[in-house]
């Protein structure tokens, strides 16, 4: 009765919503049933037929899971998803909601919903005490010889089973300091959450979960080898043996359960940075606490690591490579992420290629408005490893205009001090920079201590418009017909941006 009441209540609010235009209702649905029935989430995602996908992490969680939707769907497969981008634990309930018919029930065959990462453990408390009530729509593959069309996928269906709970960790980086505090909290919070998973007593088997990893970040890694609570005494033995002799643990030999987790990463010596970034966020070991050695970094603290002192290393990453057409190679990671996913699950190649291929990027992460003849490309930078990855991403573009938005509104964080961590320094001389949002003074400031000299014209590449409508306009005014002005927004300076050129916010 409960469950009913929340769901009825939920839905007519998500319709006056978009009856009146008021947003897409990603928050208030939830929030709301959340309030009548706590629990309800268990309820609503116990009717998926073959699993949930949760996709956690600071930078990319938004374009991976659209990826990995896209990839189901190309598949046959029904999803749902919260794609307005509402990632705390009324996000995903309303998405559900969205979803569900007015009695509560969800037809769909996947689940893919990104999360934040300070929810990330109430969220899979709620999906995993959801498990152990239901296993419907796992399939088996049968016995060579057997025909079992009653249980059999769809084509381009799963070789070994499909997984009840899949868990992609993308990474962990500084962001908004004043709600989450430093990266080593959250990892620690992710590292009990998942051990919970594993404490439980339920009926789950290892082979129902499954866990995609950046084998990049160490500090995912790291939780790679924490998943499970008791490690077998011959295997502990035999990985302390290693550490003496300063040889490579291998994580997955640990866990003793290798199918269970799938690692990805880059092998590209070219793409390793010249010059270490300022926003450098775990380069220490969470086994032994020694410093680690990198023999190469993409960004921030992602690259090729090692401990010399205790031996632990980087596990050998399983999916590597991948084509897409998205710049950055910040993009190349999340692709990685989608593509282990469907690697993990047998789905069919060159299925999964031609949604990659045509994948077109979510709200606000590189996506492009046309005004006139001239083009607004945005890249969201909510956080210095982010911004330091869409400027090294747009000046590859040779921009002309650089638009940088800075708000500190709730969404945001209300700390900015992070953009001293910001690389802008990188920024040529040749640019015309214009600042914008409620931070503007702030961004400013930050912009002239860049610069490396302090002459009159290297002034006048440097303008302050705190009014946003008028800083795209402005931006717009110094690019030619077929020029893009490229805008790097906060979180909420990018709803407002996408609400001055669409007419309407997201959330």
């Amino acid at each position: 009765m409960k469950t009913s009441l929340s769901i009825l209540i939920s839905k007519t609010v998500y319709i006056v919503t978009q009856l009146f235009q008021l947003g897409a209702g990603g928050t208030w649905p939830g929030e709301i049933a959340l309030t009548l029935n706590p629990n309800i989430l268990q309820d609503l995602v116990k009717h998926i037929k073959k699993g949930i996908i949760v996709v956690v992490g600071t930078n990319g969680k938004t374009t991976t899971s659209l990826m990995i939707v896209k990839i189901l769907e190309q598949h046959g497969y029904s999803v749902v998803h919260n794609s307005s981008g509402a990632n705390l634990l009324n996000g995903v309930v309303s998405a559900c909601i969205q979803n569900a018919n007015w009695f509560g029930k969800l037809t769909a065959d996947w689940g893919v919903f990104e999360v934040d990462e300070n929810s990330l453990p109430i969220v899979i408390s709620q999906l995993s005490s959801r498990l152990s009530e239901t296993h419907g729509g796992i399939y088996h593959k049968p016995k060579s010889g057997v025909k079992d069309s009653s249980t059999a996928p769809p084509a381009g269906g799963f070789a070994r089973n499909d997984k009840a709970l899949i868990l992609v960790l993308l990474n962990l980086f500084r962001d908004q300091l004043d709600r989450y505090g430093e990266v080593d909290v959250i990892a620690e919070k992710w590292g009990k959450a998942l051990q919970e998973i594993r404490n439980q007593k339920s009926e789950i088997s290892d082979s129902e979960i499954l866990y995609v990893l950046n084998a990049d970040d160490p500090l995912i890694a790291h939780l790679g080898i924490k998943i499970k609570n008791v490690i077998p005494t011959e295997v502990e033995e035999s990985n302390t043996a290693a550490h003496r002799r300063g040889n490579e643990v291998d994580p997955s030999t640990a866990l003793g359960m290798t199918e269970t987790i799938t690692y990805f990463g880059i092998e590209d010596k070219k793409q390793f940075l010249k010059t270490h970034e300022h926003a450098t966020d775990s380069t220490f070991c969470l086994n032994c606490g020694h410093h680690l050695d990198y023999s190469g970094i993409y960004f921030s603290h992602l690259g090729i690591w090692k401990c010399n002192h205790c031996g632990a290393k980087r596990p050998k990453p399983q999916v590597t490579r991948v084509k897409i057409r998205l710049p950055g190679l910040y993009n190349e990671y999340n692709a990685l992420a989608a593509l282990s996913v469907a690697k993990s699950l047998d789905l069919d190649d060159k299925i999964t290629q031609i949604a990659l291929q045509n994948f077109q990027p979510a709200f606000g992460r590189q996506e492009e408005f046309t005004v006139g003849l001239k083009k607004i490309k945005l890249f969201l930078s909510k956080n210095p490893t982010g911004f330091n990855a869409s400027l090294r991403t747009v000046l590859e573009l040779k921009p002309k205009v650089l638009l940088l938005m800075l708000n500190d509104r709730i969404p945001d964080g209300r700390d900015v001090s992070w953009i001293w961590d910001v690389d802008f320094e990188t920024i040529p001389n040749n640019i015309t920079v214009i600042v914008s949002g409620d931070r503007v003074h702030d961004m400013a400031l930050r912009i002239k201590y860049s610069q490396k000299t302090q002459n009159t014209e290297l002034n006048d590449q440097l303008q302050i418009e705190p009014n946003p409508a008028q800083a795209l306009e402005t931006g717009l005014k110094n690019i030619r017909t077929g020029e893009t002005l490229y805008v790097l927004p906060t979180y909420s300076a990018m709803l407002e941006v996408r609400k001055i050129l669409g007419g309407k916010k997201i959330l």
